[in-house]
């Protein structure tokens, strides 16, 4: 994931974040490999990011740029219509120094915007007060994005992986390896607050930690898996 910042002292390029889940399952396994996520910073970049993280002093440095986006909109569109009226409520919006992303919309509104690309309709947190640790931030961020990791681990490897909230197993299963996915058959699956309680996955089994689920399943924060499948 990119994140693009301003007005914010943060580093650019690549940042691990400091998972506390993966401490958690590297104290556990001591695995061989340990396979972090880590984020892409690029400052000002707004426009090949994914999110936007910008301190609530430099909002309108954001904000400016796709009023002006939308005004330019308006003036080629007839302006009772529908979709320059969203477009006047948008800017109406932004100049309380809002980011696009935090406006209700209702599914057309939804798809007009997306179609044009505003760039805080991103997720874009607007930081108060940044405390100096970037894996909170990090982590604000992707509560504003909707996203998550769930984690594969063993003896061989700890891995943390990245995906959206909402997405079911077999979406899982294809960031792993698209042979899983193609051929999946059941998942286990040991959420982190449980497997505390447990040494290993044999030992969430025995102590009924695990459970077995279908391809409809929806991946929980947290969650530790382990695919079966037949290709």
């Amino acid at each position: 994931m990119k994140i693009a910042f301003t007005g914010l002292d943060l580093p650019e390029g690549k940042v691990k974040y400091d998972d506390p889940n993966v401490n958690k399952l590297v104290a556990k396994f001591a695995p061989k490999k340990i396979s972090p996520y880590f984020f892409g910073f690029v400052k000002d970049d707004f426009g090949q990011a994914d999110a936007i993280a910008v301190s609530s002093d430099s909002i309108l440095d954001l904000l400016i740029l796709d009023m002006e986006k939308l005004e330019n909109r308006i003036g080629r569109l007839d302006p009772d219509g529908e979709e320059a009226v969203l477009l006047k409520r948008c800017i109406e919006f932004m100049e309380q120094e809002h980011p696009l992303c935090d406006m209700d919309l209702s599914d057309s509104d939804h798809a007009i915007l997306t179609e044009l690309a505003p760039l805080s309709f991103k997720p874009t947190l607007v930081v108060a007060e940044y405390d100096g640790n970037i894996d909170n931030l990090i982590k604000a961020v992707m509560e504003k994005a909707e996203v998550m990791f769930f984690y594969t681990a063993g003896k061989p490897e700890v891995h943390a992986w990245f995906v959206k909230k909402g997405d079911d197993i077999v979406t899982c299963a294809g960031k792993i390896h698209s042979d899983l996915a193609r051929g999946f058959i059941k998942a286990e699956i040991v959420n982190i607050k449980d497997y505390d309680e447990a040494h290993n996955l044999n030992d969430a089994r025995s102590k009924g930690l695990a459970k077995l689920v279908d391809r409809d399943y929806i991946i929980q924060e947290g969650d530790i898996i382990d695919i079966r499948f037949n290709v």
